[in-house]
């Protein structure tokens, strides 16, 4: 149930984190538009009510961060166009996904699955 519930907050399989079209976000080419979008920024998901996750993505390839009480940790790095990210949640290895990116004014998108996937739309901050 614990990890049911992160996967969805941190867009694995969420389909419906933002009321925003797609055709209305730009996708992020490359890496060093990617750092430029989230340098120094939080990534902020909320629920119904407070902010359920909240992760830092680090120029130096790790993540950080908490979702619904639990630390988040993980590794990155930009692949073939992608955002590529292996995660652990409150110990439990979510595994590794490669996500497109896109970008709207302060909302960054995760498309799973090489952009075939769910979506999820976070705030930068």
């Amino acid at each position: 149930m614990r990890t049911a519930a992160l996967v969805l907050s941190l867009g694995v399989t969420l389909s419906e984190a933002g009321s925003a079209r797609a055709e209305q976000f730009t996708p992020i080419p490359d890496e060093n538009a990617f750092l430029s979008t989230v340098a120094g920024k939080d990534l902020r998901l909320k629920g119904y009510g407070p902010i359920v996750v909240r992760l830092t993505v680090k120029p130096d390839g790790e993540i950080t961060g908490r979702g619904l009480g639990w630390d988040v940790t993980g590794a990155w790095r930009w692949q073939d166009g992608y955002f590529c990210r292996d995660l652990n949640w409150g110990g439990s290895d979510l595994g590794q996904n490669c996500q497109a990116v896109l970008v709207q004014g302060q909302t960054i998108r995760f498309v799973s699955d090489q952009g075939k996937g769910d979506h999820a739309d976070f705030a930068l901050q």
